[in-house]
């Protein structure tokens, strides 16, 4: 029995077969693929190269940037044109604008400004309005020699915006101008309806009302050339220290005072 044992110990495993021991081998897939391409020969490339012209991508380029500029002129210009020929472009097309952005306002004395008056082709045309310097040369025919609105050229003629005396206030000094809207004193006359302290009180309230007239008129044309398009921004006078007081006082001109009327006698309210 032992023996049988040692035998059955000993006995040595029995070796694997040779194509069990052994790697699958794997399975030839045949390829599906195409061939591959045969390489294209170097003279045929140089060829090519030669035959290739840089037109043809140019004038593509040209081409896309021309209809570009086309549709871009259409949009910015609300429809009117495809070809850039507004006829009020924005600031930012202008090369004036441009040039004024680069070298900030001019400051000009009111005998400097007085040379840009139009009378001088090679010099823009400025006219001022409450200080400020306005370039109005894109209206040469109204504004220039012999326009309808020449007065205003190469001066602050604020005065003259409300009073209406164009040639006579060539001047900014709005000192007094409040009088054409005041009605005139008449005491023989209607100003005997009222008390002393009554008319006192009454010019007061007429006095600030006339001033009020005399801002709201000025305002009207600053926001009129501030807001143009047509008019660019130029710069500001330069007004020597202490003026308007350095000048003497203007008197209101002959149209202006004619507008004027005698106060009316206040109608009674019945009870």
């Amino acid at each position: 029995m032992a023996d049988s044992e040692a035998t059955v110990r000993r006995r040595k495993p029995e070796p694997k077969s040779k194509e069990a021991s052994a790697p699958a081998e794997p399975e030839t897939v045949e390829s599906e693929e195409e061939p591959a391409k045969k390489p294209v020969p170097i003279k045929t490339l140089l060829e090519e190269e030669d035959a290739y012209s840089p037109y043809v991508d140019i004038l593509r380029v040209i081409t896309f940037l021309f209809f570009a500029s086309c549709g871009l002129s259409y949009l910015i210009s609300s429809g009117e044109t495809f070809f850039w020929g507004m006829k009020k472009p924005p600031n930012y097309l202008k090369a004036d604008w441009w040039k004024l952005q680069l070298r900030g306002p001019l400051y000009l004395t009111p005998e400097q400004l007085a040379a840009y008056d139009g009378t001088d082709p090679a010099k823009p045309i400025y006219l001022a309005i409450n200080g400020t310097i306005y370039d109005v040369s894109s209206n040469a025919r109204t504004y220039g020699p012999g326009g309808s609105y020449r007065y205003f050229a190469g001066v602050d003629a604020s005065r003259s915006y409300v009073t209406g005396c164009f040639a006579e206030d060539r001047t900014p000094d709005m000192r007094g101008v409040e009088e054409m809207f005041r009605p005139l004193d008449d005491p023989t006359g209607v100003d005997r309806h009222w008390s002393k302290e009554e008319l006192a009180e009454l010019k007061a309230k007429e006095r600030a009302d006339a001033e009020r007239q005399v801002y709201e008129g000025l305002l009207h044309w600053v926001n009129f050339f501030k807001n143009s398009q047509k008019y660019n921004f130029v710069g500001y006078v330069n007004r020597p220290e202490g003026w308007p007081g350095t000048e003497p006082q203007r008197q209101l001109c002959e149209a202006a005072q004619s507008t004027r009327l005698k106060r009316q006698i206040p109608e009674k309210t019945s009870p």
